[in-house]
């Protein structure tokens, strides 16, 4: 099922406005790049599109299915009180509602968020100290970084307000003892965000192999010069389209 046959959804291609394939299109997209990068939960984490236009329908996953399943077509949209808009064979993750929904309402250049479970993003999220200046990858971060405390399973609707006051303004969040989280206006923007976030644990899951005390923090002069350096963005535009095609060769019909 590689290519997204088999989930059992007619296409919606020339059935939905051209904004909202567009925002399918990408959206899945980030899905399969998320399989494909080994980042994925088998059906447990999830990213969200914010449509285009004043409703604030958002899409997300369809319940059940595996990121390298889901294609444009396949994506449930539901408003922000959770209800699904569409026909649809499929049922949308009650928590991924919880926190998507949250930063939506809040966020007006939150067009993308994805949430992941990923083994180091967890591992530096119940780490005391969260995520360290030992990396460049980690110093390109830190100034878009914020965090917010575990609270159990994201069942409960009054966490979104202190979920929404935790990331403020930031595009980047350790959610402790739980996960990573990126948002952006783009699916590029989210996508490059998470892809610095996730290598950045990764690079100090395995420096710490060594101990804390051996670890080398960068100089603060330096990370005061690598955040003036990224302060207009990071190129998640010049990536993204070789994403696309990586996509293409090696796991397609994410379009369909």
């Amino acid at each position: 099922m590689a290519d997204g046959s088999g989930v059992g959804v007619t296409s919606l291609k020339g059935k939905v406005s051209a904004e909202e394939w567009k925002a399918r299109v990408e959206l899945a997209a980030l899905y399969r790049l998320v399989a494909l990068y080994g980042w994925d939960d088998l059906i447990y984490t999830h990213i969200s599109a914010r449509i285009p236009g004043p409703e604030h329908h958002f899409l997300i996953n369809p319940y059940g299915l595996l990121f390298e399943e889901i294609t444009a077509s396949s994506l449930v949209k539901i408003d922000l009180d959770g209800n699904i808009l569409q026909e649809t064979p499929y049922f949308i993750n009650p928590a991924g509602f919880t926190i998507h929904s949250a930063i939506h309402a809040a966020r007006e250049d939150a067009r993308y968020v994805m949430h992941l479970h990923s083994d180091d993003g967890v591992a530096v999220a119940a780490q005391a100290d969260g995520l360290l200046p030992l990396s460049q990858h980690a110093l390109i971060v830190l100034p878009r970084l914020a965090y917010h405390d575990y609270e159990g399973i994201a069942l409960n609707h009054d966490e979104r307000e202190r979920l929404v006051a935790d990331i403020g303004d930031k595009t980047l969040m350790l959610l402790r003892n739980h996960g990573t989280l990126s948002v952006g206006e783009t699916a590029a923007d989210c996508w490059i965000g998470m892809y610095y976030l996730e290598r950045a644990c990764t690079m100090q899951v395995r420096a710490m192999g060594g101990g804390r005390q051996n670890v080398l923090i960068a100089p603060e002069a330096s990370q005061a010069e690598v955040k003036s350096q990224v302060a207009r963005g990071i190129g998640g535009g010049l990536a993204w389209p070789g994403c696309l095609r990586k996509l293409d060769r090696e796991l397609p019909g994410y379009d369909a």
